[in-house]
């Protein structure tokens, strides 16, 4: 029997992986009672961290292979050249690994650029991953079709160089690319929707949805700021933001939440939780400081959006808390759509704020009688390769969908990002939606 020592090491990686994996398990089954919030919140962020750098040292054994020991009999190996790229792919594998570390300690009003490299180095580290891979893959298929002795093929060390140096200029490309996308202001998109039994008195009524914004370890103050001088230049009637706002508490970032306070929609602004919200543990301090900001949060709850032009017009203006606060046991929170559409009758239109799309899913077969929902979540998968795995894990990906014969949902792509301040493949948004009735 193989003794753990003797185990190689990106199998080591992966046993650690699977006790970290175990011990969340754990903590979360039988130390949920025992444990008051705030210290459960730092032991699965910790867990959480230390189980994302141990799957991830399985990968930068593989980039260290790949793009270092490949090359250390080569004529080369001894140069000062070379030397450096040793360096420089030990500090890029290191502040990729650190990026997870950064939220629970390096947040404030505006992003450290420590935070910034991490992440990045991260987006990058993603992309490598896929296509050493990837080119990895088609290397071992081209071995396969063309019937060729294994040796024969691996012995030529050109063509083995090859693998690396394309993988490693297509990553520089396409993380260059992804930081200019992710730089520039989100796009505004305007989306006309029918309303099903919405009054002609509230006909062109405008809605701007935002979400996903995401402040902590890498946006901050100034994007905030920006998105709404945006919001505002489009004079919204209602405004509204559909979870993960942030990623951290309350407390820390305060500073960098003011520009909300700005937003002057005459119909109101609302609040729905995301799942990153949960990941704080600090909703009641984030409900009681988007309040102070004039900000309502809609805590499985409604109101009534009254038209500005006869009081006897309405519509019912719903919100959800995120499906996550009940896989964490959050206490008083957890979709309640029963609540949250309580006095919400068919015989007038709903609008349902849901972060998630599978929570979008589950309303509309609770009750098919919701004309439109408002989701985010899936950041229309943020960054390539990401982006096939975003599409499979949600019933609705992004942009809008019609749902049968008189309901909508919408999916926004996110306003900023999480985390990787990088795009590829999706954009930030904006969402002007204008409320159309039949």
């Amino acid at each position: 029997m193989i003794s753990f020592k003797q185990l190689p090491l990106e199998a080591k990686a992966a046993v650690a992986a699977g006790v970290v994996f175990f011990s969340m398990v754990l903590s979360r089954s039988y130390l949920a009672e025992k444990l008051d919030r705030r210290t459960r919140h730092w032991l699965l962020r910790l867990q959480m961290a230390v189980f994302a750098n141990t799957l991830m040292l399985m990968g930068s054994l593989h980039v260290w292979r790949s793009t270092v020991t490949m090359f250390t009999r080569s004529s080369a190996a001894s140069s000062f050249c070379f030397m450096l790229w040793k360096i420089a792919v030990f500090v890029f594998l290191a502040l990729a690994h650190s990026s997870f570390f950064t939220l629970p300690f390096l947040v404030a009003e505006e992003p450290y650029l420590f935070s910034l490299a991490a992440y990045t180095c991260l987006g990058a580290y993603i992309i490598l991953i896929f296509f050493l891979f990837t080119l990895g893959s088609v290397e071992q298929a081209y071995k396969f079709l063309a019937g060729r002795d294994a040796k024969a093929v691996t012995g030529n060390k050109n063509r083995t160089a090859i693998k690396p140096v394309l993988a490693v200029m297509l990553t520089v490309v396409l993380t260059v690319v992804g930081l200019l996308n992710a730089s520039q202001p989100p796009t505004v998109n305007s989306v006309d929707i029918p309303v099903h039994k919405l009054p002609s008195t509230m006909n062109n009524l405008k809605v701007v949805l935002l979400s996903d914004i995401h402040l902590g370890p890498t946006v901050g103050k100034t994007k905030l700021a920006m998105i709404v001088r945006m919001v505002k230049a489009l004079k919204p009637d209602v405004t509204v933001i559909v979870g993960d706002l942030t990623d951290a508490e309350a407390e820390i970032i305060r500073p960098a939440v003011e520009p909300l306070g700005e937003l002057d929609s005459p119909l109101g602004t609302y609040f729905v939780t995301g799942n990153h919200e949960y990941y704080t543990s600090d909703v009641s301090n984030w409900f009681e400081l988007l309040k102070s900001l004039n900000i309502q949060p809609l805590h499985n709850e409604n109101v009534k959006i009254v038209s500005p032009k006869s009081v006897h017009d309405w519509f019912c203006l719903a919100g959800v808390d995120d499906i996550e606060a009940d896989v964490l046991r959050y206490s008083g929170h957890g979709m309640d759509l029963k609540k949250a559409l309580r006095g919400c009758s068919s015989e007038h239109a709903i609008v349902l704020l849901a972060h998630q799309p599978i929570a979008a899913k589950w309303a509309l077969q609770e009750r098919p009688d919701i004309n439109l929902i408002l989701s985010g979540h899936t950041h229309g998968g943020q960054m390539f390769p990401l982006n096939a795995g975003a599409y499979l894990l949600n019933p609705f990906f992004v942009g809008l969908y019609k749902v049968g014969q008189n309901t909508f949902v919408y999916v926004s792509p996110g306003t900023v990002y999480f985390g990787i301040p990088m795009r590829l493949g999706s954009r930030a948004e904006i969402t002007e939606i204008i409320l159309r009735s039949p």
